[in-house]
């Protein structure tokens, strides 16, 4: 679970007891490599990124090309050789004729 101090959470008791174990031991952050994959219409795939644009996760440029995802319920492209097939959408969450399209976000973050 992740645990947000607002700057100066500490400072209106004058203890420094409310601040997390970890605050008084820091360790250096590790860097962990996260991937989003969203599935749905291009409308609909668009709104999202710039949802988390706006949120100020990530920027539209970092997401990849939209790739189509074949109708007969097959599995999605893979990325490269190297990597497992990621999961199928799940079925019937578009409407029938719609065409589904996936979009790859990967994004390195700093876990604490």
């Amino acid at each position: 679970m992740l645990q947000y101090l607002e700057p100066g959470a500490g400072a209106a008791s004058g203890s420094a007891s409310s601040l997390p174990p970890s605050a008084s031991n820091p360790r250096p952050p590790r860097p962990e490599r996260v991937r989003h994959l969203l599935y749905g219409s291009l409308p609909a795939l668009d709104r999202t990124i710039k949802i988390l644009h706006a949120l100020g996760y990530a920027e539209p440029n970092d997401w990849s090309e939209p790739l189509p995802i074949p109708q007969g319920g097959g599995a999605p492209p893979a990325v490269n050789s190297t990597e497992e097939t990621p999961p199928s959408p799940v079925e019937g969450a578009l409407p029938s004729g719609v065409e589904v399209w996936m979009v790859i976000l990967t994004k390195t973050i700093l876990l604490e």
